[in-house]
């Protein structure tokens, strides 16, 4: 009876670490700035979503800037727009002219800002927002684009994320948003007139739907229903060991 006691004790602390490793592990990984495509085919367009949490304790997030490239520059970008935010797309001219589609292009979107209206708006503790952009056309197959972000706060401190990871090296402090294209895609849909004649203007002002979740809270709600879960079965086997120990 108490050699299955044991037993059935340490498959439930087993289990409950692995738990709390995979939530830690997924909390981790979440605390980067990263970008999500829709859409990875080469000369297309995607829609980009950008996730920045706060990772500062005693400061909010009030600002973001990405920069955008300028060896495989997007000719065509737009933002969603954000309840509370202004967005800024910034068109410069490039290092040097570069060739897209046949045409020599001098000119280009190389970075978008994003700036919290009030303090109602701004990224708190365990809160993050999603920025949205739509790009196009992105570079030949085998790209890794590369988006380097800047992260202010709200007591004056920036966090560049803007190093860029080693193949066979550990991941960096701060890795820039990165993605690398895949074969062409001639399904992906081009945006609308309205929308690439809005980017051509170079500024974009924003205002819809925020979105603020707290991870935390969420892998809090998972591990506890999954203790639950592992104590009733605990329960069920003592309580069964003791009416076969009686019998």
């Amino acid at each position: 009876m108490k050699k299955s006691l044991r037993r059935t004790l340490t498959l439930v602390g087993t289990a409950a670490t692995t738990a709390a490793m995979v939530a830690l592990g997924a909390g981790a990984a979440s605390a980067h700035v990263t970008v999500n495509p829709d859409d990875t085919g080469a000369n297309g367009y995607s829609h980009l979503t950008l996730n920045v949490p706060n990772e500062s304790a005693t400061a909010k997030t009030n600002k973001l800037e990405v920069k955008l490239p300028t060896d495989t520059p997007f000719t065509s970008v737009s933002v969603k727009q954000i309840d509370g935010w202004t967005a800024q797309v910034i068109t410069s001219e490039l290092p040097k002219p570069v060739t897209v589609g046949g045409s020599t292009v001098t000119k280009a979107p190389t970075s978008v800002v994003w700036t919290a209206n009030d303090a109602a708006h701004e990224i708190g503790q365990n809160q993050y927002q999603t920025f949205s952009l739509s790009v196009g056309k992105l570079p030949a197959a085998g790209t890794k684009v590369v988006l380097p972000a800047a992260q202010t706060y709200t007591d004056g401190s920036v966090v560049n994320w803007d190093e860029t990871a080693q193949d066979g090296q550990p991941e960096p402090k701060h890795p820039a948003p990165s993605f690398t294209t895949t074969a062409a895609d001639d399904a992906t849909p081009a945006p609308s007139t309205s929308t690439s004649a809005a980017v051509a203007q170079g500024t974009t002002t924003a205002t819809a739907a925020s979105q603020t979740s707290d991870v935390a809270g969420v892998w809090g709600l998972v591990l506890g229903a999954l203790g639950a879960i592992l104590g009733a079965a605990a329960l069920a086997l003592v309580l069964a060991g003791r009416r076969k120990a009686d019998k």
